[in-house]
């Protein structure tokens, strides 16, 4: 017979074998979807992976800046990452995640996601060779997985200091 798990206990266990994957190997990859796209992100520039919140919207802002969530406490701007990128909006529903990044930059920032694929190792991807550059600056990469799938590198620094990224005004 299995053994029981209460949720607790498996966020518990997440969070330690989380955190395992963090010390143990600095060169680990979160996988997220964010519309059509595949990103892979070093998992040291990641924080937590969450169900969305409630997001409070914020007038005159751009329709990728989708708002302000309230995590713990602490406010964090929300970036749906599919819309920034000219892709369709991603509803909050169902697999949706938000991704804590930046906090290690000292930014508040969260991704929202279609959703979280999980951690990948950087030894199973090739760089593409089919395509060319990427002409977004926080692209640090595109690979290819042993299905032959697309995965686009996040650097997120680049990212968090991109001009585009940091004005999420209507002109």
């Amino acid at each position: 017979m299995a053994k029981r798990l209460s949720l607790r206990e498996f966020q518990e266990d997440l969070v330690r074998r989380f955190a395992e994957a963090r010390s143990d190997d600095r060169h680990a990859l979160l996988g997220v979807r964010a519309g059509t796209e595949n990103w892979l992100i070093n998992l040291t520039d990641t924080g937590e992976i969450l169900p969305v919140p409630p997001l409070a919207p914020v007038p005159l802002a751009c329709e990728w800046f989708r708002g302000l969530a309230n995590v713990r406490g602490t406010l964090f701007s929300v970036v749906d990452f599919a819309a920034f990128h000219d892709g369709a909006p991603i509803d909050p529903g169902g697999a949706t995640r938000l991704l804590l990044v930046g906090m290690r930059h000292g930014v508040n920032c969260a991704l929202l996601v279609s959703r979280a694929i999980g951690l990948r190792n950087p030894d199973d991807f090739q760089p593409d060779r089919s395509g060319g550059d990427d002409a977004r600056p926080w692209v640090q990469g595109r690979l290819r997985d042993a299905r032959e799938r697309l995965w686009l590198k996040l650097d997120v620094p680049q990212l968090l200091a991109h001009r585009g990224f940091l004005n999420a005004g209507i002109d």
